[in-house]
């Protein structure tokens, strides 16, 4: 419980000093949430979900213990709380829901997976379900599915913009034992948005472009617009950190998509000064009129306007608008890996084989200059570690981390540097693989997962192992591929 408050605390405020009644503000809520996971935690933290009950605390760490002072679980009691990502069986179900905004292309990557051959790459059965075809309550029909195949993984298209869709996802996953992983839009956001102006105007964007959508908002709808900027209100009051923070807090774990290139030009002033304009109008009609029509209330010749002079904007600005758009599509992800400047690794070699004799003349006809084009440092592998456990680093995603290269390790078939991950904020990334490590080079016909075995090499005798002393650190930045 204290790891989980610690991690939910410094995601939200980072590691600054707190005063007490931030503490108590934000203990509550956690607590609460905490105790409805399971009886164990409900009984560590007391019926009212923010008093820990001491005896019932005593009861579950003094009854428990074996000889050697270990936790116990009795046999017939429910786990403490519902398995993290990382541990995802082929027994369990997932789902894979979009707290997002229309127009956030939630709808490609449930299409990719879908139809790519063998899904992802295990036995589950595996379904997605658009919302915009559905009659009547979606997320509940989720649930009888998942009720009757447990181990089934949806892919929920649908928006799933507040608090009050998370919990019923949260309600699944303790009935059913199943993980559920949030996908988001990846955007900077605002003090009190989790979404960028450049961000909604990418979705206004791709709302405007499309045509004959399942839901009927498109270009041919009467007030996009105004639908667009209803849904950025549902987050209103949430800084991108904090909409991260409980994200992960409540699901262990986060994705992001990409959207906007990281070195793209302002947003046109056109199309800010609409959007902002546009922003104002809700709030104006929102005070008056609540979630009624804007043809029906006080402003609807202003809506009207605001409409026409929107798809004009959006029309004259297509061409640069364009070009704030990250191509990058969500694709079939294999792996994530913290992606390597190949210059500096080649610069690492070099400093190694000037200062021993043993790589120099393991290096001197590799040719790392012309062959060495890519290099990266493996986190976790589909097949080896599981979708959940890939999806997990997405918190991290395009986020700088360092590294330091603590060996070179080498044989006659292939050749690799050791790696000790870095931290993100102060938080500590860990690769699931056993040894990290970035492949340099292999033989001619040698795949390089070949590299994974160079430790044990070592040990026998078959490879050399040179230790680099004092590390050397070089940055890398965190993809999925």
């Amino acid at each position: 419980m204290l790891d989980e408050w610690a991690t939910y605390i410094t995601r939200k405020y980072g590691h600054k000093q707190l005063s007490s009644s931030t503490y108590l503000s934000e203990a509550e809520p956690f607590l609460e949430r905490y105790a409805k996971r399971s009886p164990e935690n409900q009984a560590l933290i007391g019926a009212a979900g923010n008093l820990v009950s001491s005896e019932n605390f005593l009861a579950l760490i003094e009854g428990d213990k074996d000889e050697e002072g270990d936790l116990q679980r009795d046999q017939g009691t429910v786990p403490s709380s519902p398995k993290s990502p990382d541990s995802v069986t082929q027994d369990q179900g997932l789902i894979v829901f979009f707290p997002g905004i229309p127009g956030c292309a939630k709808s490609a990557p449930c299409k990719e997976i879908i139809n790519t051959p063998g899904g992802l790459s295990d036995n589950r059965p595996m379904h997605s379900l658009m919302g915009d075809l559905i009659k009547g309550r979606y997320w509940p029909l989720i649930s009888d599915q998942l009720k009757k195949k447990p181990n089934t993984i949806t892919l929920a298209d649908k928006n799933a913009p507040n608090e009050e869709v998370w919990r019923q996802i949260e309600g699944m996953t303790q009935r059913f034992r199943v993980t559920a992983v949030p996908v988001v839009p990846e955007s900077e956001g605002t003090d009190t948005n989790p979404f960028s102006l450049d961000a909604l105007a990418v979705f206004i964007y791709r709302v405007l472009q499309r045509a004959n959508h399942p839901g009927n908002l498109d270009k041919s709808s009467k007030n996009p617009g105004y639908v667009l900027l209803m849904f950025y209100h549902l987050y209103d009051g949430k800084s991108r950190r904090n909409f991260d923070s409980e994200l992960y807090e409540r699901f262990g774990s986060l994705v992001k998509m990409p959207v906007l290139k990281p070195d793209r030009d302002p947003l046109p002033d056109a199309v800010k000064a609409i959007l902002e304009e546009g922003i104002n109008l809700f709030r104006l009609h929102h005070s008056k009129h609540g979630r009624s029509e804007p043809s029906k209330g006080t402003y609807a010749r202003e809506w009207s306007q605001w409409e026409s002079i929107l798809r004009k904007i959006f029309t004259d600005n297509a061409t640069p608008f364009r070009c704030h758009l990250n191509r990058q599509g969500f694709g079939n992800i294999i792996f994530a890996a913290v992606t390597l400047p190949p210059g500096k690794i080649v610069n690492l070699l070099k400093k190694l084989a000037e200062a021993d004799p043993s790589a120099k003349n393991f290096l001197k006809d590799k040719e790392l200059q012309n062959n060495l084009k890519k290099a990266h440092v493996t986190l976790a592998h589909k097949r080896s570690h599981g979708v959940a456990a890939v999806a997990s680093y997405g918190i991290y995603l395009h986020q700088n981390v360092p590294l330091e290269f603590t060996a070179l390790i080498f044989s006659d078939k292939a050749a690799a540097l050791e790696a000790r991950l870095g931290s993100v904020d102060c938080e500590k990334v860990n690769s699931k693989n056993e040894w990290p490590h970035a492949t340099i080079w292999t033989a001619p016909n040698v795949p390089p997962k070949e590299a994974n075995t160079l430790p044990e090499l070592v040990s026998k005798g078959k490879a050399t192992r040179l230790v680099i002393d004092p590390p050397i650190i070089i940055p890398g930045v965190l993809d999925f591929y």
